[in-house]
């Protein structure tokens, strides 16, 4: 079949004359040679913009750039490394800080356990008041408001009331147990009231705040340990 299509070419095309012929190249050449054709127009565009352009201009927006760049940089650096000073110098004061709380602290637990040791005297008035607690708490819980009331005594008066407000005064060191201090003989006078007017349930929610806030002192004041029945 190609030796056919080789044998006869004038089936297709006609012979054209010379000045056809050349019509036909002036109007027709991008048919046989497109690729040059494009690569004079593309090297034409590329003249035109570098004839329309500075030739200064890329330069100098590329040294501005590197300029700006480096300089950001270096801001950039300065500023992380002052932060990284003021956060060492911070750290470095929190620290301090945080060792002279110890210190107090440490100072504070040593002072109260030399107060805690040289008060057996005071620790018995508090062993007492625990006895007496347990005691008072059982009849509440049992409804029986005789038998706590003649252990209470009937009034804040009571001797060992008192004794257990001095054992309060010496070894509270702060406002925290001041104020359960406070709470405690608060809570104790509403308990003898109520068990007085014989009210169960106002007596169990004096007894419970009380016994509450007497709990929460031994603990401030270290004395949870050394204390039977807490």
């Amino acid at each position: 079949m190609a030796t056919a299509f080789l044998s006869t070419p004038n089936t297709f095309l006609p012979s054209p004359s010379a000045s056809s012929f050349s019509s036909l190249l002036t109007t027709v050449p991008s048919l046989f040679c497109p690729h040059k054709r494009n690569a004079k127009r593309h090297l034409a565009l590329c003249k035109a913009v570098n004839e329309s352009t500075p030739p200064s201009s890329p330069n100098l927006t590329k040294r501005s750039l590197s300029v700006h760049l480096i300089t950001s940089f270096g801001f950039l650096f300065a500023g992380k490394g002052c932060s990284g000073a003021n956060a060492a110098i911070l750290e470095a004061e929190d620290d301090e800080e945080l060792l002279e709380k110890v210190k107090r602290d440490r100072k504070k637990r040593l002072e109260r356990q030399g107060a805690i040791s040289s008060s057996n005297k005071e620790k018995g008035y508090l062993q007492d008041l625990v006895y007496k607690l347990s005691r008072v708490g059982q009849a509440i819980d049992n409804n029986d408001l005789s038998t706590a009331s003649s252990v209470l005594g009937g009034s804040t008066n009571a001797d060992w009331v008192k004794n257990a407000n001095i054992a309060f005064n010496k070894l509270s060191s702060g406002p925290e147990e001041q104020t359960q201090v406070d709470t405690f003989n608060s809570s104790l006078a509403s308990l003898i009231s109520s068990v007085t007017r014989k009210d169960v349930e106002s007596s169990k929610l004096a007894f419970v705040s009380s016994a509450s806030a007497f709990e929460k002192w031994t603990a401030l004041t270290g004395l949870v340990g050394q204390l039977k029945g807490l």
